[in-house]
This record gives C-alpha cells, structure tokens and sequence, in this order.
C-alpha cells in the first residue's frame, strides 16, 4: 500500500465501539478540507463502523489496514 501523510493521528486503541465513530467525528473537524486524519483502533467493528460513517458523511475513506491487531484507517476531509 502507498504510504500516506496524515495530518492528525488519532489514537482510538482500547476503545469500543461506538466511541471511535464518535471520537473521529469531533476530530475531522479539528483539521482542514482535505486533509487526512489517520485513526488507530483495536475494534474489529471499526471496518464496517467507517465504511458507513464515511458514506454517511461524504468524507473518503482512503486506505485501511490491520496488522498484528491494529485496525488503521485514513480518512480525507471533503466538507
């Protein structure tokens, strides 16, 4: 996967669900349109948890990996 540059990183690990959904979305708004906040959590339900808050809210959900239990995700503000 092609290396990218966040310009927050938000660290959600230990935390369940629904709180990553609702921490990521007080954070988005602390940064730029089109900039790129990294989110790092250890929910498995954070994968279909962003899918769905990415479409709800039309930001675009970049990339997302899991290694060794870390679920990462990076989103790019559009609004």
């Amino acid at each position: 996967m092609e290396s990218l540059k966040s310009d927050l990183v938000l660290d959600c690990k230990g935390v369940l669900c629904p709180m990553p959904v609702i921490r990521i979305s007080q954070a988005i708004k602390t940064i730029g349109v089109g900039q790129i906040l990294e989110m790092q959590t250890t929910d498995p339900g954070s994968r279909p948890d962003m899918e769905a808050w990415t479409k709800q809210t039309g930001h675009e959900l970049l990339a997302s990996r899991e290694a060794s239990g870390v679920y990462t995700f990076y989103v790019r503000r559009t609004k």
